[in-house]
């Protein structure tokens, strides 16, 4: 099997001029999950592919990934990523923005790379992709500004931002491999669930996790109002008296009286349960999806990541 960080490790940004490649090396050396790549060459591996011939798409989606969280680290703001200054601390907005873009392009000449034959289907699915997670990343912004978000749209938003990266991740490695439009779907529709798991269960370690494995403090979405699975639903669910509390707690500032609080609230309304039988439906879904597949090492590895990403505390 291909070592993932080997071969990002292998990229060569000591390019000219260094102010536009250093700070791509230094996003990618930051280190990660890396589950992206990951899903292309296990989906490639489930169907008898060969994984060098997906690697150059499991490459490029990671370049896509991390450029996205360059810019994201841009609009909100962040200090840190990954235990280290963001690109734009260390260096400045412009050159987290300009680098971005240069890491965007990079990403569709890696794309490019799989078989002539694979070309075309493959960047259009990865274009379609990126104007997904633009769109999604533009309804977060637009949530910010709303107070009647619906759960619907949040899930909506979710599965753009976040579940189709991985979904389109699957399906491109199974492609690759020459898996039947079928069994392409049934991965992808997988990585849609394993998404949205994921997400839901990120907004649940928010309120819930141990700071000390999840690698920040705990209520950040709290202190900043943030939009959340948790949030949506105590909405939903809370009688008027409720209701009225949370709007009290809300407009408190951020503190540790203001997460105390709003973490009562939940306790009483019962959000995490809500939250925690999502998670547990989304991963079944997900699971069940897998059962349709080929049954070898692949497979129980795909298994296994699923596992462990909603299990996860960080």
């Amino acid at each position: 099997m291909i070592d993932i960080n080997k071969a990002i490790e292998s990229l060569d940004w000591s390019r000219e001029p260094k102010g536009l490649y250093e700070p791509i090396g230094y996003t990618l050396s930051a280190g990660g999950k890396r589950v992206r790549p990951q899903l292309v060459l296990t989906a490639c591996r489930m169907f008898g592919g060969e994984e060098e011939k997906a690697l150059p798409a499991a490459l490029g989606l990671e370049v896509f990934h991390n450029f996205t969280l360059l810019h994201d680290d841009v609009m909100d703001h962040a200090p840190v990523r990954r235990g280290r200054e963001t690109v734009h601390v260390r260096w400045d907005e412009n050159t987290a923005i300009l680098s971005g873009d240069q890491m965007l392009i990079e990403a569709y000449k890696l794309i490019a790379q799989v078989p002539s034959d694979k070309v075309l289907s493959t960047l259009r699915w990865f274009s379609e992709m990126a104007t997904e997670i633009c769109e999604g990343q533009q309804y977060d912004v637009d949530f910010e500004q709303r107070e009647d978000v619906r759960i619907e749209e949040y899930i909506e938003m979710i599965r753009l931002k976040t579940s189709v990266l991985l979904a389109n991740a699957l399906r491109t490695g199974a492609y690759l491999a020459g898996a039947t439009d079928k069994e392409q779907q049934a991965l992808y529709d997988h990585g849609i669930h394993l998404g949205l798991a994921f997400q839901i269960q990120d907004d649940l370690l928010d309120v819930y996790g141990d700071p000390k494995t999840f690698g920040k403090a705990i209520g950040g979405d709290i202190c900043c109002n943030k939009k959340t699975y948790l949030l949506l639903t105590a909405r939903d669910k809370a009688n008027d008296a409720q209701r009225a509390r949370m709007a009290e707690v809300m407009a408190m500032p951020a503190g540790a009286e203001k997460i105390a609080r709003m973490t009562a609230l939940y306790d009483e309304i019962g959000v995490r349960q809500v939250a925690e039988e999502a998670i547990s439906a989304h991963t079944q879904a997900a699971l069940q999806l897998l059962e349709t597949m080929p049954q070898n090492e692949a497979t129980e590895s795909l298994r296994a990541l699923a596992n462990k990403l909603v299990n996860r505390k960080s």
